[in-house]
């Protein structure tokens, strides 16, 4: 049997400064784990994974040469973009699902997930980013992408993108500036959910060390096939080398989060 390893680091140059990150890029379990009581359709749907991500977010490292972390479980199993204490971090229903596998569950099997596979993706992105810090002698730029439905219990979403953040924009701003500059695309600010969610993987890397970051996510319409995914990387490519030249981008400066005070 093949050890299952929660995360992938694709290597690049650290020394550039940018990390690129993709929580729920897969929508792979253990076979230990079978398919949590859900069909094998539920495994292509957005309750797995972020459809297009992986794509896109290999495709971007290569582009940009610069090192990039994906999760390689499925968000059904434990949720890498939660904090540990979130009570959604293992989901008993997920958009009409009712996930037999995690309902009941015992302590003892939701701090197994948490060891196995949620701390080690965490380590993995903390080792990331200090080396990025380390080697560039400077803070890094990190950029984490998603992706999300074209429509919501019915309603439409417009936004071919949108930037997710909670209360430092020093990246943000520019992003959206970027994104919007071809004027073809409609891009949200917060939509079509906002950005502040205490404990989640932009909080615990960026938000609680001052480090520059922003949260992209991308319409999965849009990325669901190798030439949207082509398509977007040509597009964000030099969109994110643009932010990564900018040295306001490289600084350490803590902001406080919309969420609440920062323990300790």
């Amino acid at each position: 049997m093949h050890e299952f390893i929660p995360f992938e680091i694709i290597p690049g140059d650290h020394d550039k400064g940018l990390v690129l990150l993709a929580d729920h890029a897969m929508n792979r379990l253990p076979e230990r784990y079978g398919r949590l009581g859900l069909p094998d359709t539920a495994f292509s749907r957005h309750i797995a994974y972020d459809i297009g991500i992986e794509g896109l977010t290999r495709n971007l490292a290569d582009k940009l040469g610069v090192p990039a972390v994906l999760g390689c479980f499925s968000r059904l199993l434990i949720d890498p973009n939660r904090g540990e204490d979130d009570p959604t971090l293992i989901m008993k229903i997920s958009d009409g699902a009712i996930i037999s596998g995690n309902h009941p569950i015992s302590t003892e099997e939701w701090n197994s997930r948490v060891e196995t596979f949620h701390r080690p993706y965490h380590h993995a992105v903390a080792r990331t980013i200090d080396a990025a810090a380390e080697q560039s002698g400077k803070a890094p730029l990190v950029l984490s992408l998603h992706s999300y439905t074209p429509a919501w219990k019915g309603v439409p979403r417009p936004w071919h993108a949108a930037v997710l953040w909670d209360s430092d924009e020093r990246a943000v701003r520019p992003l959206l500036s970027g994104l919007r500059a071809a004027g073809d695309i409609l891009v949200g600010d917060n939509e079509p959910y906002d950005g502040a969610l205490k404990g989640d993987t932009m909080y615990r890397h960026c938000m609680v060390t001052g480090i520059p970051h922003a949260l992209l996510e991308v319409r999965q319409d849009l990325i669901a096939d190798d030439a949207g995914i082509a398509a977007w990387a040509e597009r964000l490519a030099p969109i994110f080398e643009a932010l990564n030249a900018d040295p306001a981008l490289h600084a350490y400066e803590i902001h406080p989060s919309r969420t609440g005070p920062y323990a300790g």
